[in-house]
């Protein structure tokens, strides 16, 4: 019997950046056991998302905690063992004021194995490029340079969520604006948190409907936000004016803050068309152009930042839940 290949091996990591003095400076990790200059990166622990896996590797790796911004180009390779890794890759910033840290330092966290990482350090951009022991980690630095450069780094994120698995229509005797979440569907709510905390949502808009409702309450519990409810992104204030939607979403570009925004399967098309009208053509591209557009709980992670020509989407990224529809 023919032995079947082994799917590849899953990691995820961040460029961690800042400006001091008008110099771009990123963070390396210093392995002992190889005597190698990296990325803070790790492998997905099972179930979890590459963006969760980032942000958690990066602060067991250098104690900071950090919010993800455009993803940047990943990596893969064969392992010893023949299977292949996959790495992905994010710019990120340090959240809140903790970016001070000295110019060396060691793990701080308790959990961080010294034998994996025993010290980090900021380097200006140019050091780290010599620094990096591994020719093939300068091409994520290459990107986030680029972008810096263009004035394209600094971004806030539009995560774009239709809600979890809902009761079916033909099953539910109440109303449609109450018709809630499955059990799978109140899991995938629930897994939704740590990825949208990876992107620093600090504003939650939702439709007034229970399904979409439901599905953020978890993560603005979690956060200690509450929710802006939005009549109108509700399937039946869709269908009377798809102009407010798209007035709605416009609002939230130009808001620059970190927002997800839940709503549902019908209205998704409306949400994509104002995405699309603020993205240069390979970013309209990218987004997705057939229903259903978004599956159960899956997010659209939106980077917007401030151009010569207004907030434009600079980058896009989706992230189905590991929770899946049945």
């Amino acid at each position: 019997m023919k032995a079947v290949a082994a799917g590849p091996v899953e990691a995820a990591g961040a460029l961690v950046w800042r400006e001091r003095a008008g110099r771009l400076q990123v963070a390396l990790v210093h392995r002992p056991r190889y005597h190698d200059w990296s990325w803070p990166k790790g492998k997905l622990d099972p179930g979890e998302l590459p963006p969760v896996a980032a942000v958690r590797e990066v602060e067991e790796e250098t104690g900071l905690a950090v919010v993800l911004g455009l993803p940047l180009p990943g990596l893969e390779y064969r392992l010893a063992d023949g299977r292949q890794k996959v790495v992905h890759y994010w710019a990120a910033r340090v959240a809140g004021r903790g970016d001070e840290a000295p110019l060396r330092a060691r793990p701080p966290v308790p959990h961080a194995d010294r034998s994996e990482i025993d010290f980090w350090e900021w380097f200006d951009v140019a050091q780290a490029g010599h620094r990096l022991t591994r020719g093939a980690d300068s091409r994520p630095l290459d990107a986030l340079v680029e972008a810096h450069e263009k004035g394209r780094l600094d971004t806030h994120a539009l995560v774009v969520a239709r809600h979890g698995q809902a009761r079916k229509r033909s099953l539910w005797d109440g109303t449609e604006d109450d018709r809630p979440l499955t059990g799978l569907g109140r899991r995938q709510a629930t897994t939704m948190t740590p990825a949208l905390a990876a992107f620093g949502v600090e504003h939650v808009v939702t439709s007034r409907w229970e399904r979409c409702a439901a599905t953020v309450a978890p993560y603005a519990a979690a956060a200690g936000v509450d929710p802006q409810v939005a009549e109108v992104l509700t399937e039946a204030e869709h269908d009377a004016s798809p102009a407010r939607v798209g007035g709605t979403v416009r609002e939230l570009l130009d808001g620059r803050r970190d927002t997800v925004l839940c709503t549902h399967r019908p209205v998704l098309p409306t949400v994509l068309d104002v995405l699309a009208e603020h993205s240069r053509r390979p970013v309209a591209d990218a987004l997705p152009h057939g229903n259903p557009f978004l599956a159960p709980a899956e997010l659209l992670v939106a980077h917007a930042g401030l151009t010569p020509r207004g907030v434009r989407v600079l980058a896009v990224e989706r992230h189905r839940s590991p929770v899946p529809a049945a």
